[in-house]
């Protein structure tokens, strides 16, 4: 893999990650809530006027633009298993952002899709 088509690949991951944060981020502003007909219709507006459910939504529109180039010059076989990578960055960030929990599972399977996609982008 050439380094345009790796950079097209990872630019394309990390937009997918920082959708997922945005995200995460507007519905915590939002706050839990029930789901019910009476309410469905004023906290979806609330949902969607958010700035980071916005913003996260943006980046996967670029995600997907970036993504569709990176498909034009990478095997579907190699790209799509490094959106596993999405799921690295996630975890430690929402650690990090967040406070999600990190627990002793979570980094051996961080360190296992690591070792998986390395023997991908190597094949």
């Amino acid at each position: 893999m050439n380094p345009i088509s790796l950079t097209c690949i990872i630019i394309g991951i990390l937009l997918n990650a920082v959708a997922q944060l945005m995200l995460k981020a507007g519905v915590n502003a939002v706050g839990h809530f029930d789901i019910t007909p009476a309410n469905i219709i004023p906290v979806g507006f609330k949902i969607v006027t958010q700035l980071p459910i916005i913003g996260g939504l943006s980046c996967y529109v670029i995600s997907v633009a970036v993504w569709i180039v990176g498909l034009l010059r990478v095997d579907v076989s190699i790209a799509y298993p490094m959106l596993s990578l999405g799921y690295v960055v996630n975890a430690f960030a929402a650690w990090y952002l967040f406070g999600e929990v990190m627990s002793m599972q979570r980094l051996i399977g961080i360190g296992i899709i690591l070792v998986g996609v390395v023997v991908l982008a190597r094949g």
